[in-house]
């Protein structure tokens, strides 16, 4: 029935839900038909979803619709039935993207599909932990239960190094591979016409220096920081504009933060961009990329600047700025606003230093999903050796029994709802 082997993908946010760690799954499975994989995507039920349009099978499980807390669906990692519908493929590999619910349900998969797992660590789930638990002892609690879900696995893919030492952080022990992510973006770019017409209705003056900032609107990315640099910055008589691409739980307070420090006629928010040319246009359109965040682990919005010849401005020793010097292939700052501003100040007055640093940070930042995912599949290889030969720890966790457990009881349930709604619409039908 399928002429290659797979790779189930799984994640707790896939489109319409967008963030960086949506597109790496969208990249590896754009990507792993050019390596030998057909991938399969499973991810939590969203009620907007069109996922006729994806080239590949994207099933979906249910969910419990987040947005308004925490900006996502939290999938119920319990289905059996989900685990019927894969048993039918050959699944070589479980690639798991979020240490949470995607990889509760991908230990299940597990022991029915006979298939290594393999989870990518790509963000600081200490500091998500930390925002939503006031709790000292929950955070502790919670922190204990995802570094159990990790170590679970058969093998850990950290995005940089970076990450992997936020793992140990957390109380990880375990060994972990650093497998960076790629940027599907073109390396160049695009023409002035385009931009144009990605900015058309904003003002943007010729000749006035244009920074960028494209993420989660969420104050742990550094965005005090900006603000505050921004405000310093026009106190000094710079002119300047400032454009916020993305949405996020934060973005009406960080909004009304800037019009408090006066930065309402420079400073624009344009809410999440969907169409990657568009975003690729406003990239090209920017003269600097301000992203002072020590929150990312690997920083995709680094690498798609970088594609654009757009130079990024990081903190110091943060992962984002790994492989980066100052003033070569990016600039490097203090995680703190006069740090930025002095910056700011300094390269307002040169735009071609801010060109030249961007060119070769294309040159020597830029990697394309092509080879990031050429370089995962070749390593899946070697996964899947190990598992074959026991060389990960095989048996259930006492864990997996639990969830499997449950997950026949939650379907219970359901098919019991189910039938109860026939038993009703059978009876009202009668009594009319």
């Amino acid at each position: 029935m399928f002429e290659h082997p797979s790779v189930c993908l799984l994640n707790d946010s896939f489109p319409p839900l967008i963030d960086g760690v949506a597109n790496t799954v969208v990249s590896y499975a754009r990507w792993l038909p050019e390596q030998g994989f057909d991938p399969v995507v499973v991810t939590p039920a969203h009620p907007d979803a069109q996922d006729s349009r994806f080239s590949y099978p994207v099933i979906r499980y249910p969910s419990i619709d987040l947005r308004n807390w925490m900006g996502y669906l939290a999938g119920v990692p319990f289905s059996p039935e989900l685990l019927r519908q894969l048993q039918d493929r050959k699944v070589s590999v479980l690639h798991t993207h979020c240490p949470i619910a995607s990889t509760l349900l991908a230990r299940q998969l597990r022991a029915v599909l006979d298939a290594p797992l393999i989870l990518t660590y790509h963000t600081k789930f200490d500091i998500d932990i930390a925002s939503i638990l006031r709790s000292k002892a929950l955070q502790e609690g919670s922190k204990r239960a995802l570094v159990e879900n990790i170590t679970a696995c058969d093998e850990i893919w950290a995005v940089s190094q970076g990450a992997g030492e936020n793992l140990r952080s957390i109380g990880y022990q375990g060994d972990y591979v650093v497998m960076p992510n790629g940027v599907d973006m073109p390396l160049g770019r695009v023409s002035e016409q385009q931009c144009q017409a990605a900015c058309r209705g904003w003002d943007l003056p010729l000749g006035v220096p244009v920074f960028l900032f494209v993420g989660r609107i969420r104050w742990y990315k550094g965005l005090k920081i900006i603000l505050d640099a921004l405000a310093m910055l026009k106190a000094s008589g710079k002119d300047f504009r400032m454009v916020f691409i993305g949405d996020g739980t934060d973005r009406a307070e960080v909004e009304r933060t800037a019009q408090e420090l006066g930065l309402n006629s420079v400073c624009f928010f344009t809410g999440a961009i969907s169409d990657r040319e568009t975003l690729r246009a406003w990239y090209c359109r920017s003269d600097l990329f301000l992203f002072p965040s020590t929150f990312d682990t690997n920083g995709l919005v680094v690498r798609e600047a970088a594609a654009c010849s757009l130079a990024s401005v990081l903190v110091a020793g943060s992962c984002a700025a790994e492989g980066v010097t100052h003033g070569r292939n990016g600039f490097l700052i203090e995680e703190n606003a006069p740090s930025l501003f002095a910056l700011l100040k300094d390269l307002t007055g040169r735009r071609e230093e801010m060109r030249r640093v961007g060119v070769i940070a294309g040159k020597e930042l830029y990697l394309s999903w092509a080879d990031a995912v050429k370089l995962a599949a070749q390593h899946y290889e070697i996964v899947i050796d190990r598992y074959r030969r026991g060389k990960y720890p095989r048996g259930r966790k006492p864990m997996d029994h639990v969830l499997g457990h449950s997950g026949e009881l939650m379907e219970d349930l359901a098919k019991a709802q189910d039938r109860l709604r026939e038993i009703e619409s059978h009876m009202h039908s009668r009594m009319e």
